[in-house]
């Protein structure tokens, strides 16, 4: 409509100049032009700036544009395959973007189902019991393991810091940051769908459902009741160790399994698979103690540890785990500041392959595994663990880990996304 009026200016400004009104030049211009009333308005509210000859090359520019753009679509629609493939490309872009994988289980079903008697008594089977980064419980339908492929694709919820063997109508310990073991029914849990990738807990149910925390305790690690396994492995804010003679007697629901000190937490916790693994401190001053487990003698459970990493003063632990010596491993760290409240202000992080980082011996002061930049003081995150690690959000959005840094002690490289919690395999 404009580029019309551009063509006849003149005839234009003298039909709106010898109007009465707008409303008589908006009709007029229509009988004149046969232009479309939206056409028409267009013209009467363009200001005369609009009238060069730049925005008219402007002007034509973009009904070239348009046109071309009318025909593709025009020959969209008039094609049904091209319909088709079109819609089909885009929902696979989405598919590929947003997917997760599917959280019901589809049969196949004959014409008539049969009526048969269901027994309503849930077969005690093997399964697994998982906890997510995100405090979400779930058990799976089954024992077998999962299948570790690091380029899989990532999806909310797939962190799992926790998982222990269990059977479907048994028990097993939730350990908190107080010391505490809280007997939990595997029943009681939601049932994860089969799939052939490493699952993800958004089908699962927040902890705050099967368990009674205090306000300032934290669900620490899940570990089996078995008393045949080498027991629990805990480490403490203060740098105590502890590992845990496995001794739960059936006819209590809560047990003490360390006496902690006044002001001490525990930070991490694992049952042994083997009692042959490395344990391993990392504190907020980027010091990292690796020791043998066996260095630790086994305690009954009101014991109150002992000494595992020298801290310095003002410092204390922020992650322990134990790794097996045998796999591939990495440590994760994160250095921030101490004058920041938010725990989302992250500066640089660095991920080193394990076997960087020498043993020592236990109640020593270990190494440094990352050399602070200007600005930086303490870490606020750290790990240690098997590959391949798997980082996420808060919220369980998944993020991405930096490259491998062969440097025990550099520097580290700033993060896309914030980190709060990374997880090997489970």
């Amino acid at each position: 409509g404009l580029l019309t009026a551009l063509v006849d200016i003149d005839e234009v400004i003298r039909i709106i100049r010898s109007s009465d009104n707008s409303a008589q030049a908006k009709e007029r211009l229509i009988e004149r032009f046969s232009l479309s009333e939206i056409q028409t308005q267009y013209i009467l509210d363009t200001p005369l700036r609009r009238l060069t000859r730049f925005d008219r090359i402007e002007l034509e520019s973009e009904q070239e544009r348009l046109n071309a753009e009318i025909a593709e679509l025009t020959r969209i629609l008039d094609s049904d395959a091209e319909l088709r493939k079109l819609v089909s490309a885009e929902l696979a872009a989405v598919a590929k973007k947003y997917g997760t994988e599917r959280r019901t289980v589809l049969l196949e079903a004959g014409a008539t189902a049969p009526v048969t008697a269901v027994p309503l008594q849930v077969a005690d089977d093997p399964c697994r019991v998982l906890l997510s980064s995100t405090g979400l419980l779930a058990r799976t339908s089954n024992g077998e393991p999962f299948p570790q492929d690091a380029d899989a694709r990532r999806s909310k919820h797939d962190v799992i810091v926790s998982a222990v063997p269990a059977t479907a109508r048994g028990e097993i310990g939730a350990v908190t940051s107080s010391g505490r073991l809280l007997r939990l029914n595997v029943i009681d849990l939601p049932q994860l769908p089969d799939t052939a990738a490493a699952p993800n807990l958004a089908g699962g149910a927040p902890l705050s459902e099967f368990l009674s925390l205090e306000d300032d305790e934290t669900l620490v690690c899940l570990t089996t009741l078995d008393e045949s396994s080498p027991g629990l492995a805990l480490g403490t804010e203060q740098g105590v160790v502890k590992r845990v003679v496995p001794d739960y007697p059936s006819n209590k629901g809560e047990l003490e399994v360390i006496t902690l000190k006044e002001g001490d937490r525990i930070v991490g916790g694992i049952e042994l698979r083997t009692g042959e693994e490395d344990l391993v401190f990392i504190t907020d001053d980027a010091q990292l103690l690796r020791f043998q487990a066996a260095q630790v003698r086994p305690q009954g459970r009101p014991a109150g540890g002992m000494a595992g990493i020298k801290l310095t003063e003002g410092a204390k632990v922020i992650s322990f785990t134990a790794v097996d010596p045998a796999v591939d491993a990495v440590v994760f760290t994160v250095a921030g500041s101490r004058g920041t409240l938010d725990d989302s202000v992250q500066t640089t992080a660095k991920l080193t392959p394990f076997d960087q980082y020498p043993r020592k011996g236990r109640a020593t002061g270990g190494v440094r595994c990352q050399r602070f930049l200007k600005g930086e003081d303490c870490l606020s995150l750290a790990w240690a663990g098997a590959v391949p690690a798997r980082a996420a959000q808060k919220n369980g959005t998944p993020a991405d880990l930096p490259e491998m840094d062969p440097r025990r002690d550099g520097s580290g490289v700033s993060l896309a996304k914030t980190v709060s919690v990374v997880a090997g395999p489970v």
